[in-house]
């Protein structure tokens, strides 16, 4: 399997690759708030498991969910200058918590939204990793 996939002068890492980096990083990040805030509980028994169900849900959730809510606030998002998004983010991350039930809680909707920020700021470092390491493959 090839790590990175030259295509018409464009390298791009290669899907599954891509996919296991963004499921590993999202992993810890849960796992640290999880360590850091009282607020969020992850069952503890099972943490790593659980830690990457909720990023599985989240995944699957932002590609289906995910873009019709933003279509559908596209005016409120425009009136604040883009910051409801992370309330977008918030309401992804309150769905997964009423799906997992007890295995997942989220009991302060301002830490909650503080995740959703931290999610955002990861999904913005792992795009700066993958695109590093295609450059350096690249050359």
């Amino acid at each position: 399997m090839k790590l990175v996939i030259i295509e018409k002068n464009k390298a791009r890492l290669n899907k599954m690759i891509e996919w296991l980096l963004y499921m590993a990083g999202y992993t810890i990040v849960f796992i640290f708030v999880t360590s850091f805030f009282t607020s969020i509980k992850i069952d503890s028994e099972h943490l790593i498991s659980y830690s990457f169900l909720i990023v599985l849900i989240i995944y699957i959730l932002n590609k289906t969910i995910k873009p019709v809510l933003v279509t559908l606030t596209i005016p409120i998002t425009g009136i604040t200058l883009g910051l409801f998004y992370p309330f977008i983010n918030l309401f992804i991350l309150k769905l997964v918590d009423w799906l997992l039930g007890s295995h997942f809680e989220l009991t302060n909707i301002y830490i909650a939204l503080f995740v959703a920020i931290l999610l955002s700021i990861m999904n913005f470092i792992m795009e700066h990793i993958i695109k590093s390491i295609i450059s350096k493959v690249k050359k």
